[in-house]
């Protein structure tokens, strides 16, 4: 019960945001920084690493799955601005430690899943699917920020 009681009283959303660019950068880390990937990347023109990694000799799994790493990034990287303005908007509004905590937390976990997901079973059509609800638990977190803030100011 300590850390319910942690969670209710002290507001850590705000440190949320820093979690949330370092599970944007993971995926690029995976793909671009580390193992078959590293070869082709170029930190002098990173925008050409996807063309670099399609004309490569790497098996055509491992390139997708590279792939779709340097997608989640992007996906993870598009969202932070939302995700920064929800944080802002909920703690102007004095929403309540715990529901910012729980929201933002909620956002960070569901962040991770989805890079899991689109990263390592995405391949298989069985599990691509998995991705949208995901993508909308995390989204659902941001708007319901957004809809509480407003709301307390009504």
């Amino acid at each position: 019960m300590a850390s319910l009681s942690f969670f209710s009283e002290h507001n850590i959303s705000y440190f949320t945001l820093p979690v949330a660019l370092f599970v944007a950068l993971w995926p690029r880390s995976f793909s671009a920084f580390q193992g078959p990937g590293q070869k082709y990347f170029d930190p002098t023109n990173p925008r050409t690493f996807a063309a670099r990694l399609e004309k490569s000799d790497l098996d055509k799994e491992v390139v997708s799955r590279i792939l779709r790493a340097e997608s989640a990034s992007s996906n993870g990287f598009e969202g932070l601005p939302l995700f920064a303005a929800a944080i802002v908007a909920g703690n102007s509004a004095g929403l309540s430690a715990l529901t910012l905590n729980s929201l933002t937390v909620g956002y960070i976990a569901s962040r991770v899943v989805y890079n899991y997901v689109y990263i390592f079973l995405s391949g298989n059509r069985k599990f691509a699917g998995l991705r949208t609800p995901i993508w909308f638990v995390g989204i659902g977190s941001i708007m319901t920020l957004f809809v509480k803030a407003g709301l307390s100011k009504f």
